[in-house]
């Protein structure tokens, strides 16, 4: 099915979404704006109120009382600001006059003008001072003053009224503003439900169609039938998912061969791990020993060498198990420390150093002896006058570090980056580590076990310097409780 025919769930949805916004969105919109728009409008009514409201008590009383103070000789006309108190009244109406329209404007310019011939009367008062008038004729133009300014209180009483009235008009427009964006709201809703319940219906059905196909196919893959793959499905996301179901069950066929390929690798690994355990020199220089040890009359010596041998290659096959005590896995590797101390008396020593609180605690078997036996013929048997091995273990945590030290003669440089170099690779290589000959058999293939049976990124860490070599490695601390049955374990003495 050609891309541009599918029908894609995000585009309908979306579809679906800004339709149902748009609608809801366009009565909103409208009964905000007329919202601002009355607000602003009732915030100046309110404003122009409170300024008018402010201005009424100056020109009904303190105009008149403070020309009467003048008149009666407590205060000159200077001190009483009268002129500046009429011309801040007078700046006041003008600002209301340049604001208002209607019958409110009619109130403020009949004030307007009142205030001008009060103003007259005002400088009548400042004349007859100046020429000494008599106090009676003053106090007369004084009574003129306050009956001029009750008349502007009252024309500013209008104005305020006037006010009021436009203001609750408003509010009444608002409020059927208001009304008719709910309605036109609701209406618009059951529209776009409408509108959605029709388009989902039809997505609906093409969804299940589609999972319809899509689960038949997975069924087939899950109960093992590889073949199956799924047909185009006509749903745009879907299709994807399809396609990558179909690449995943080719991986999966591909990764199903790998797999079989890696374990039967894994498998030869550990067959060589145990090959390298039963080393017939090995074998064969410890039964000399022993023989030699016999005829020289050293019976104790000879217990010694038998019981080792024997731990040695009990704790190596373990009955078939991959996991066994840590107390195993020392005793394993001491075994074979002790018995190459008595074929390299004179230049090895060797040190086990671990706590006492591991009888619970399992971990891989055979990773400690590949260690040492590359530290004992690698390190000590190449440096003039022997050396020493020391194995270290700590606990830390939920972790266990290991360590195997030695003071033989370290190794080279270039060596020694070779060998990091192949113990960081990103994955391990089952098929180098499966073979005798690889550069670094034993480190490449303890480094491998570990990655593989821990699903660790990181395995062995490799130090070294003229002064010795350190191989150390960090494992999970394991409970038998925490061992499959699948993944072998041994109960171990």
């Amino acid at each position: 099915m050609a891309r541009g025919r599918l029908t894609s769930i995000v585009r309908q949805v979306r579809q679906s979404v800004s339709t149902i916004a748009l609608l809801l969105a366009l009565p909103v919109v409208a009964a905000l704006v007329t919202m601002l728009v009355y607000a602003v409008r009732y915030q100046a009514m309110i404003s122009r109120m409170d300024r008018a409201a402010e201005l009424k008590p100056s020109v009904e009383t303190v105009l008149a009382e403070n020309l009467f103070s003048v008149a009666a000789g407590r205060s000159s006309f200077e001190d009483s600001r009268v002129e500046a108190l009429v011309a801040r009244v007078d700046a006041t109406l003008d600002d209301l006059l340049a604001e208002t329209s209607g019958d409110g404007h009619l109130h403020l310019t009949v004030a307007r003008r009142t205030m001008d011939t009060l103003q007259g009367y005002i400088g009548q008062v400042r004349d007859g001072m100046a020429a000494h008038v008599s106090i009676d004729e003053i106090e007369e133009t004084v009574d003129e003053v306050r009956d001029v300014g009750r008349l502007v209180a009252d024309m500013i009483d209008a104005f305020i009224t006037q006010e009021i009235s436009s203001a609750a008009a408003s509010s009444r427009r608002l409020n059927r503003t208001v009304l008719f964006s709910a309605a036109a709201e609701a209406l618009l809703l059951l529209i776009g439900l409408l509108y959605t319940r029709y388009a989902m219906r039809d997505l609906t059905r093409s969804i299940q169609d589609a999972l319809s196909s899509l689960e038949s196919t997975v069924r087939r893959i899950t109960e093992g039938d590889l073949r199956g793959r799924v047909s185009d499905l006509g749903v745009e996301e879907l299709q994807e998912l399809a396609e990558h179901i179909n690449q995943m069950a080719a991986r999966l066929e591909a990764l199903i061969a790998e797999t079989r390929r890696n374990q039967e690798h894994l498998a030869k690994a550990e067959l060589r791990t145990l090959q390298a355990q039963i080393n017939p020199h090995f074998l064969y220089n410890t039964l000399d020993t022993i023989i030699w040890q016999a005829e020289s009359g050293k019976s104790e010596e000879v217990v010694r060498l038998t019981r080792s041998l024997s731990d040695f290659f009990r704790i190596s096959l373990s009955s078939g198990a991959d996991w066994i005590p840590v107390r195993q896995e020392l005793k394993h590797v001491s075994a074979y420390l002790s018995i190459q101390q008595t074929r390299y008396r004179d230049i090895l020593h060797y040190e086990v150093e671990a706590p006492e609180d591991t009888d619970s605690i399992y971990m891989l078997k055979l990773l400690l002896q590949p260690l040492v036996e590359n530290a004992l013929y690698h390190g000590i048997k190449e440096k003039r006058g022997g050396g020493q091995i020391r194995i270290r273990l700590a606990l830390e945590g939920a972790l266990m570090k290991f360590s195997v030290l030695d003071t033989g003669k370290g190794i080279p440089p270039e060596r020694l980056a070779e060998l990091q170099q192949a113990l960081g690779a990103d994955a391990p290589s089952l098929q180098a580590a499966m073979e005798p000959g690889y550069s670094g058999f034993g480190l490449r293939n303890v480094d491998m076990r570990i990655r593989l049976y821990y699903h660790k990124k990181k395995g062995l860490t490799l130090r070294s310097g003229p002064e010795g070599t350190e191989v150390s490695f960090v494992i999970p601390i394991r409970t038998r409780e925490e061992i499959t049955d699948d993944e072998g374990l041994s109960g171990g003495r």
